[in-house]
């Protein structure tokens, strides 16, 4: 009996090791996923950035170095672009919010006593993922365009003045980011405000507060990780976002971002040291943000 005891034990023992093993194979695929195609690439681009220009060599050819310089000279040379990219990104993040959390919420709450119009709707929020990014803002630049009837119809009603233009303007820029990025705001919030238990608004009223009140005190705290998550899925790309500020699509020259740089530095004027440490500052800037950002919003569970 003190044998079998003795090898129960030691059976219950390894079971965990063995579990352990199961588990650290079946992340050796995703581990190496990510080694091969973020860390690698990474620190390639980390290396991009430290390049001086070839002594003998012609325009595009570089050597590898240890250019400090390199992040100063962006940083003092594109100043402007950046702090624009932010701003718009804000912008738009707030203006998507603003727009997808009432949506959100008829969707997951008021919505959900009839199924077929909650996945219609749905439906409609996700309709925009079947059409190419590229088209949706040409299509918003045609309709943004001096000849369209949307702004003949505001010229028409002294909204807009006879003179005045739509595209290439900073407005039609943080529009193209809102409309393009609302989907990614308004998924997380729905997520969030479908699992909401309506007796906690219930209790609310039947406590005398006000609707605004119940909103405020038990709506938005509960549905509070889908704002957090709407808002890191909106901000990210629309920072890095370089087709809607494009001239191409509804910017200007004077609504370049920090993608529209990017792309030049890399395509056009084989600048790639520059363009490498412009996306490194651009990582590191959103990565700082995020992060206080969620330390702010009480959820460092997502990070």
């Amino acid at each position: 009996m003190a044998f079998s005891a003795f090898a129960t034990a030691t059976a219950a023992e390894q079971a965990p090791r063995r579990a352990s093993k199961v588990a650290l194979l079946l992340l050796l695929p995703g581990i190496a996923y990510l080694m091969l195609f973020f860390l690698v690439p990474l620190f390639s681009l980390v290396i991009t950035s430290l390049q001086a220009p070839a002594e003998f060599g012609d325009i595009g050819e570089y050597d590898n170095a240890f250019r400090w310089e390199n992040y100063t000279t962006v940083i003092g040379q594109y100043s402007a672009q950046i702090l624009r990219s932010f701003l718009y990104a804000v912008l738009a993040t707030v203006f998507a919010l603003l727009f997808s959390y009432p949506l959100a919420y008829f969707i997951g709450v008021r919505a959900r006593p009839y199924p077929l119009l909650q996945k219609l709707i749905l439906v409609m929020v996700i309709a925009p993922f079947f059409i190419s990014f590229l088209l949706r803002t040409l299509a918003w630049k045609q309709i943004l365009s001096d000849e369209s009837p949307v702004v003949a119809a505001l010229k028409a009603l002294s909204l807009l003045a006879p003179d005045a233009y739509l595209t290439g303007t900073p407005f039609a820029v943080v529009f193209g980011l809102t409309y393009n990025f609302i989907p990614f705001m308004t998924l997380p919030l729905y997520a969030s405000l479908e699992r909401l238990d309506t007796r906690y608004l219930e209790a609310g009223s039947d406590l005398y507060s006000t609707p605004f009140t119940t909103f405020r005190t038990v709506t938005i705290p509960l549905s509070m990780p889908g704002i957090v998550s709407g808002v890191l899925l909106t901000f990210i790309p629309a920072a890095g976002d370089y087709v809607n500020a494009s001239r191409e699509f509804l910017g200007g020259t004077g609504t370049t971002m920090i993608g529209n740089v990017i792309e030049s530095n890399f395509l056009i004027s084989l600048n790639y040291p520059a363009a490498a440490s412009l996306s490194i500052i651009l990582m590191a800037v959103i990565l700082v943000l995020v992060t206080a950002y969620v330390r702010r919003s009480g959820t460092e569970d997502l990070l």
